[in-house]
């Protein structure tokens, strides 16, 4: 069986300090965000529309990409930000 991947980072590293991330497709340049996804993990997401050329033919397609930091997932999910408290 495989070893699983540990995440070398905290959420609350990932909260404050992951930052854009440009991603190039077909010569344009895309920001991705940082995110936290509905399934606990941590990574970043873009979602835009580009158009590429097919046969000299414009064609407008979906740009959507998630970029997920392996072993995130499993990271604790009670971390709080520095200077939380329990009443937020």
């Amino acid at each position: 069986m495989a070893k699983k991947s540990t995440c070398p980072i905290t959420r609350d590293q990932f909260r404050t300090k992951a930052k854009n991330v440009e991603v190039a497709i077909d010569g344009k340049t895309f920001i991705a965000i940082p995110k936290e996804f509905s399934t606990n993990s941590l990574g970043w997401n873009v979602n835009e529309k580009i158009t590429i050329q097919i046969d000299g033919v414009p064609v407008m397609v979906q740009v959507g990409m998630n970029m997920t930091i392996v072993g995130s997932k499993e990271l604790p999910l009670d971390e709080k930000s520095p200077g939380a408290t329990d009443a937020e």
